[in-house]
């Protein structure tokens, strides 16, 4: 005798199975999209592991122990030419994020004032402010950075005719020398700057809270000035007081002692820095605006001055709507830091070319320059979005 259920299961399982039901069409295209995307993967490996092997090509990372032997112009660690290929590639990834960390606290400085600028009543600064953004965003970053190296190699004087705008400030054609600081108390008071700027945040997030609760103003402005002063003036005192002055001089064609700053580092700081500060001044110019006008009005009738209202009231709403746009141009300044090996300046692009002219692995290359991006550009878009859900509206 036949179940009187069972027909019903065979039914409801050929009715799962249909491909009329969108689940299954759903279900079936994504496992086909997943097997082709597997199959192009399969077939591009195994064609250029085929191609290298007829060629003779060795593959594989076991160079990066062999000795480099080409020297890098600028390095912030120790380097020589008998170092090995992994240690010149460091050395570039070092380089990059040198000018891509400096050029984005710039840029977002000089962006934020060109962007509240633009929104200013006085007629000459919203104009020439308004001028700066439409120029700079539409000539090509490239063209930038050929113009600020020209005009800082070919315009500037020899080392012997070096402008001297201060003491122990020298400007040539060989770069920006600066007087330096030397001796064993220097890393006692970079710990104490260190240790410093990590107060302040703590001294932000409390007096942030105890605003809430109560409704008083947390004085962090002197609290931040006494602390970026006083810590390193102690640091300074526990190592000994053991710090010198190291001034640049002039010996014979060139300067010896001081730091530099080389032309090339220069022309792509200032390059990366104007380019992305216009679009940044945009972002902030169009983040204001998204406020309601009546918070204006509403500080204004407290009596706050037009600049407390906008550092209290009005940029503090405004940042939730700057931020991702913001994330997008801090990762397209440090992508474009690229471009660098076009006026010379050694970052991780250089170096690798550099790295696989000599050594011939050029798949290894692309994949360590990729790699090196792609790490950065991450780790900039993660603390980003976790700043972003930090400031983020609560509903209640």
């Amino acid at each position: 005798m036949k179940h009187p259920n069972k027909p019903h299961r065979i039914a409801g399982a050929s009715a799962r199975l249909n491909w009329d039901s969108p689940e299954v069409r759903a279900y079936s295209y994504q496992a086909i999209a997943i097997l082709a995307v597997a199959f192009a993967v399969w077939f591009l490996v195994s064609n250029t592991l085929h191609n290298l092997a007829v060629r003779n090509i060795a593959t594989g990372f076991g160079f990066l122990s062999k000795e480099a032997g080409f020297a890098i112009g600028e390095s912030p660690i120790a380097y020589s030419p008998a170092d090995n290929y992994r240690h010149a590639i460091v050395v570039g990834l070092l380089n990059t994020l040198r000018v891509a960390v400096i050029g984005v606290f710039l840029a977002t400085i000089l962006g934020t004032l060109i962007g509240i600028g633009r929104l200013s009543k006085n007629w000459l600064v919203a104009k020439i402010t308004s001028v700066y953004v439409e120029v700079m965003r539409n000539v090509p970053l490239l063209l930038q950075l050929f113009f600020w190296y020209a005009l800082i190699t070919e315009n500037m004087p020899g080392p012997r005719q070096a402008h001297n705008p201060l003491p122990g400030v020298f400007i040539s054609n060989r770069g920006l020398k600066v007087p330096g600081l030397e001796g064993n108390s220097l890393d006692w008071m970079l710990a104490g700057l260190g240790l410093a700027i990590v107060t302040i945040i703590f001294l932000g997030h409390y007096g942030k809270k105890r605003h809430e609760a109560t409704g008083h103003m947390f004085p962090l402005g002197r609290w931040a000035i006494a602390l970026l002063i006083g810590l390193p003036f102690i640091g300074w005192l526990v190592s000994g007081a053991s710090l010198t002055l190291d001034m640049p001089k002039l010996k014979g064609f060139n300067f010896s002692g001081g730091l530099t700053l080389s032309p090339e580092f220069a022309a792509l700081l200032a390059g990366l820095v104007i380019y992305t500060s216009a679009f940044i001044a945009e972002v902030v110019r169009s983040g204001i605006q998204a406020v309601n006008n009546g918070q204006w009005e509403a500080a204004g009738s407290l009596g706050l001055p037009r600049a407390k209202v906008l550092r209290l009231v009005i940029l503090p709403q405004a940042l939730r709507v700057i931020i991702p746009p913001m994330t997008s141009q801090y990762l397209n300044l440090t992508k474009n830091s690229s471009l660098a090996v076009a006026i010379g300046y050694p970052d991780i692009v250089s170096v690798v070319n550099t790295t696989l002219n000599q050594t011939g692995q050029a798949i290894e290359g692309i994949l360590i320059i990729m790699g090196a991006y792609l790490t950065v550009s991450l780790s900039i878009s993660i603390f980003m979005n976790w700043y972003n859900k930090r400031i983020a509206l609560v509903e209640r």
